[in-house]
C-alpha cells in the first residue's frame, strides 16, 4: 500500500525513514539536518563508519532518538537539467533504499521527497520517478512491503505526489 501525507518525517513510526542525505552522510540542512537532529549524536558516530555513500545508492543505519527503528540514507542527483542521468540516479536512490528495507525484512518505509529541496530537482518530475519505482518494486516484490508512505513537507508537495499518484496507479 502506498500513501501520500503532509508531516514531519522525523516522528514517523515506521520501521525506516528515508534520509535525503548528502555524499557524506554526515548531516546537512534540510531533511538530513532534521534528522540528524532528532536522532542524536549517536547517528552521526555510526554513519562515519561507513565511509560515505555515493549518488544513487543507499545505507542504513540505527534511529537512536527517532520514532523509527532504522534510517535509511540515501544520495539524490543535484539537478543540472541532464535529465536522463539525474532521473537514472533518482530512480536508483527509491530502488536501493526499496531493497534494503526488503533485505532487512522491514515492513514499512517512509520517504521524504528525495533531491527536490537544496538539490532542485522540479517536483512534478521527482515525485513521478517515486511513485513509478515504488509501484514497480511492490509489484515485482509482492509481500515484501506493507505500507510505503511519502511524507510531503509542504500542501503543494503532497498536492503534486497526490497528482502523480492518480495517473501512475492506472499505468501498465
Amino acid at each position: 500500500m502506498i500513501e501520500i501525507r503532509k508531516g514531519d518525517i522525523t516522528r514517523e513510526n515506521c520501521a525506516a525513514i528515508v534520509n535525503a542525505a548528502n555524499c557524506s552522510l554526515l548531516g546537512g540542512g534540510g531533511v538530513d539536518g532534521a534528522i540528524h537532529r532528532a536522532a542524536g549524536p549517536e547517528l552521526v558516530r555510526e554513519c562515519r563508519t561507513l565511509g560515505g555513500c555515493p549518488t544513487g545508492e543507499a545505507r542504513i543505519t540505527k534511529a537512536y532518538k527517532l520514532p523509527c527503528r532504522f534510517v535509511i540514507h540515501t544520495v539524490g542527483p543535484v539537478w543540472g537539467g541532464d535529465g536522463e542521468r539525474e532521473k537514472k540516479l533518482l530512480s536508483s536512490c527509491y530502488r536501493s533504499s526499496l531493497k534494503l528495507a526488503a533485505e532487512n525484512e522491514l515492513e514499512s518505509i517512509a520517504f521524504p521527497s528525495i533531491s527536490t529541496g537544496a538539490y532542485g530537482y522540479p517536483i512534478e518530475q521527482a515525485c513521478r520517478i517515486a511513485l513509478r519505482e515504488t509501484k514497480a518494486f511492490l509489484a515485482s516484490n509482492p509481500g515484501t512491503l506493507k505500507l510505503v508512505c511519502f511524507i510531503c513537507f509542504s500542501d503543494s508537495d503532497k498536492e503534486a505526489y497526490e497528482d502523480a499518484w492518480k495517473t501512475i496507479r492506472q499505468e501498465y
